[in-house]
């Protein structure tokens, strides 16, 4: 039961990071110096999405899982929690590099007004 648990905790903690990876640099616009910590995390995102890496919360989640009498899953967090909900088609390269691509979009923006409005 505590595996299942621990898989559980990784499982939200992996969520709330992607949703950082997205949407954390809209912190950078209350608080500028968020980005010190966003920008590498937003680097690792989209670098796991453009050379299709597996994170490594995907694993621990896993064996967790596994410990725990469960199934664990192929495939990474977004192939197996978030696609089937946004596309139920499943995941492409194109899908991925689409996702990647979402991202520097959006913080590309988002840093743009945090610069422009910056009093470093």
């Amino acid at each position: 039961m505590i595996h299942s648990a621990l898989a559980d905790i990784v499982l939200v903690l992996h969520f709330g990071f992607v949703v950082f990876v997205v949407l954390g640099g809209l912190l950078a616009l209350r608080w500028p110096r968020a980005a010190f910590v966003h920008l590498p995390a937003a680097g690792w995102g989209i670098l796991i999405e453009l050379f299709d890496w597996i994170c490594p919360l995907t694993p621990i989640e896993n064996s967790l899982r596994r410990s725990a009498g469960e199934a664990g899953y192929s495939g990474g967090f977004i192939e197996h929690y978030v696609l089937p909900v946004i596309y139920p088609g499943g995941l492409t390269r194109e899908v991925q590099l689409t996702l990647a691509g979402g991202v520097v979009a959006v913080n590309l923006v988002v840093y743009l007004i945090v610069w422009r409005r910056a009093k470093w």
